[in-house]
C-alpha cells in the first residue's frame, strides 16, 4: 500500500499508549481559516468558479475542513503516546456531517484512542480512532470522523490481528460516470500544514527520508480536500451542503504538484468514487463512498 518499512521498529507500547489521552479541543475559527483551509486543498487553481470558499463576503465553508477541526494537530506525534511517528501512515478516513459547516463556529473536539489490531512481529500495528465535533453553546453534535493508522513494524506487541478495517467495495467494472482533473502545486503541502496538521514529513526533506519517501508528500487529508471538491463538482451541483458523508482508503501518496483524477459511479444518493494520479501510474484513494444526497436524506 505505502514505501516499505526503512527502520526495525520496537513492537508497540500498548500500556504507554492506552495511558495518553488526547487532550480536548476547544476551536473557534473565523471566515479567514475557512479559506485558508479552502486554499490548502487546492480551492482557486481548477479552471472554474469557487469564489465563494475563500472571499468573506460570500464564503462557505468546505465540508471535509471538519476534518481539521476539534484537533490539537497531529497529536500521533507526542513522545506521550510512545508511537514512532515518521513510520505512522494514514490508512482510512470517514467523515459524517449532522449538519452544514458555518463559515465561524465555536466548537469542542473530543477524540478517542480506540481499537488496536497486531498484524504480528515486523509487520504494522493498526489503530482506529474517533472524534466528535459538537457545538461548544448548545453541545449539539455536528460531525463525526473515524481514522485508522498504520504503524509501520509495530507488530508483535500480543494482540490480536482484529479485522477492524471496513470491507470498502472495489469499483464497479464498467467506465466511470464522470471524472475530474484537479491540480495541486509544489507548495501545497507548505500551505495545507497551516490548517493544524505539522508533521514534518510534509515539508522537512530528511524526516520524509526516515519515513521512507524520496520528498515530502501531501498530508492525506489535503488529498481527501482534493477529492472533496471534486465530489462537489461532479455530484452535488456545486452545492457542498448536499455533500453529507465520506469514507475512503488512502492507497498511495499524492506528491506536491500533481495532478489528482478523481473518477465516479453515481447510484442515486451515493457516490462510489476513487482518485488516480495518472503521470505516475498511481492509485492514490480506492473504496470511495460518498453520500451526495444532503441532510434531507439522513435518518
Amino acid at each position: 500500500m505505502n514505501p516499505p518499512n526503512t527502520l526495525a521498529n520496537a513492537p508497540l507500547n500498548v500500556k504507554k499508549l492506552r495511558s495518553y489521552q488526547v487532550p480536548e479541543t476547544f476551536h473557534r475559527y473565523t471566515p479567514a481559516e475557512t479559506a485558508l483551509y479552502a486554499l490548502g486543498v487546492g480551492a482557486g487553481l481548477a479552471d472554474f468558479d469557487e469564489t465563494r470558499y475563500v472571499y468573506e463576503e460570500v464564503i462557505v465553508a468546505l465540508p471535509t475542513m471538519a476534518l481539521v477541526l476539534g484537533t490539537p494537530g497531529f497529536w500521533l506525534m507526542n513522545e506521550a503516546t510512545g508511537l514512532d511517528w515518521p513510520n505512522i501512515l494514514h490508512g482510512e478516513q470517514a467523515l459524517r456531517l449532522h449538519r452544514p459547516l458555518r463559515p465561524t463556529e465555536d466548537i469542542v473536539g473530543r477524540t478517542e484512542i480506540g481499537e488496536l489490531a497486531d498484524k504480528g512481529p515486523g509487520r504494522p500495528a493498526i489503530l482506529r480512532c474517533s472524534r466528535e465535533l459538537v457545538d461548544r453553546n448548545s453541545g449539539a453534535p455536528i460531525a463525526s470522523l473515524e481514522e485508522i493508522w498504520v504503524i509501520r513494524g509495530a507488530g508483535g506487541f500480543g494482540g490480536e490481528d482484529a479485522p477492524f478495517f471496513h470491507p470498502l467495495p472495489g469499483m464497479p467494472e464498467r467506465e466511470p460516470d464522470a471524472f475530474l482533473d484537479l491540480p495541486t502545486v509544489r507548495n501545497q503541502a507548505m500551505l495545507y500544514r497551516l490548517t493544524g496538521d505539522r508533521n514534518p514529513l510534509h515539508i522537512d526533506q530528511v524526516i520524509a527520508a526516515r519515513g521512507g519517501f524520496d520528498q515530502p508528500i501531501l498530508h492525506g487529508l489535503a488529498t481527501m480536500g482534493v477529492v472533496g471538491r471534486a465530489l462537489i463538482r461532479l455530484c452535488c451541483d456545486d452545492d457542498p451542503s448536499r455533500l453529507t458523508a465520506i469514507r475512503l482508503r488512502f492507497t498511495a501518496s499524492v506528491l506536491p504538484g500533481d495532478v489528482v483524477r478523481t473518477e465516479v459511479w453515481r447510484q442515486g444518493g451515493i457516490a462510489r468514487f476513487r482518485a488516480r494520479v495518472l503521470q505516475r501510474e498511481a492509485l492514490v484513494i480506492d473504496g470511495g463512498l460518498a453520500q451526495t444526497a444532503g441532510f434531507s436524506a439522513l435518518a
